[in-house]
């Protein structure tokens, strides 16, 4: 049996079937609706149900709390509507119109410019290219069913005629995935991977300065990002502003430099939370997201978009939103939550 989901102010609508959740369906018939993580952790897909009545999967309560649920509030990743539904969310042109799809891809290199970071290149099947928005991220398929999720870090034109794509993976101690990279993954493997997803990529369709906010690896998707401002060209101004613990951890800050040595309109910002005295660093300190709000009192007139750490996002769109006059719905955000994030506090 199929329901009926309509979205308002739009007024477009799909069909889901019994059980399925919403933003599955709606990314089916070409889409677009706002998400991340695509398993209750991050909420970027929350919206309101207007009329009808939704059962949520397995979530996380930060992502949708009691008190949200109960006031109407859903998240399509994991809901699953019980009647027809109409929903109280914004569509997002371009969301949904990649392709995704499973393909095999062979380690091309790894090298680990920091020592607990692996830049990992992975050539595609030489048929053809993956199409997908700078920004987007890809799923790894693991030999027991699980997945990890890694941005692409090289733009899509960058693929050239030998498609590829480069993912940079932090290593966690007992990582499933990761210490598969940093131990026994040598140049040749084969993994399997499926995408693209995520509805983080540019809104070129707007003129204001851009703030790109990263904090460690959540750098990938900004690199992607930078890549293709200066592929399309165009003179809007982009301030990169990219927070790690130490020095080492700024793993392309030569990238980062020559970037904005080629692009007029980029200024980089690198900020140290724990720069250390032996290290000389003589640049800025403290919160990369404070950083931003001492350069930038007032961002009713920005956009930003922001990755990384889940406590760094969650700071910046709170106290950009409330302190410096940042819309709402300029801020774009890609959380990068590990496989321990996503276990406690899971509701069924």
């Amino acid at each position: 049996m199929s329901i009926t989901v309509t979205l308002q102010p739009s007024g477009r609508s799909f069909t889901v079937q019994r059980d399925e959740p919403i933003l599955a369906a709606a990314l089916r018939s070409g889409i677009g609706l706002p998400y991340g993580c695509r398993d209750g952790a991050c909420g970027s897909c929350k919206c309101r149900v207007l009329e009808g009545r939704v059962i949520h999967g397995a979530h996380q309560l930060s992502a949708l709390s009691l008190e949200e649920e109960e006031n109407g509030y859903a998240l399509t990743c994991c809901a699953a509507p019980q009647t027809d539904v109409v929903l109280e969310a914004r569509t997002v042109a371009g969301a949904g119109d990649m392709p995704v799809r499973r393909m095999p891809a062979r380690v091309m290199s790894i090298d680990k410019p920091a020592a607990d970071v692996a830049i990992v290149k992975l050539q595609l099947p030489a048929s053809e290219a993956l199409c997908y928005h700078a920004g987007q991220y890809i799923d790894v398929l693991l030999r027991d069913g699980a997945r990890r999720s890694y941005s692409m870090a090289n733009a899509p034109h960058t693929q050239g005629d030998k498609p590829w794509i480069e993912l940079h993976i932090r290593h966690l101690p007992g990582g499933l995935f990761s210490d598969q990279v940093f131990g026994a993954m040598k140049e040749k493997d084969i993994l399997r991977l499926e995408g693209p997803f995520g509805s983080f990529f540019l809104r070129e369709e707007s003129p204001k300065p851009i703030v790109l906010l990263a904090s460690g690896t959540g750098f990938a998707p900004i690199k992607a990002l930078i890549e293709q401002l200066r592929f399309k060209g165009g003179d809007r101004p982009v301030a990169l502003y990219w927070g790690c613990r130490a020095r080492a951890d700024l793993y392309l800050h030569d990238w980062a430099l020559e970037a904005a040595s080629q692009m007029p309109q980029l200024r980089y910002v690198p900020v140290l939370s724990e720069a250390l005295p032996s290290e000389g660093w003589s640049g800025r300190t403290g919160f990369v997201h404070r950083a931003v709000m001492a350069d930038w009192p007032d961002l009713s007139g920005h956009q930003v978009y922001a990755c990384g750490a889940p406590v760094m996002v969650d700071s910046a769109q709170r106290d950009f939103t409330e302190g410096c006059g940042l819309p709402t719905d300029e801020f774009y955000s890609d959380a990068f939550f590990s496989a321990a994030d996503r276990l406690p506090a899971v509701l069924a």
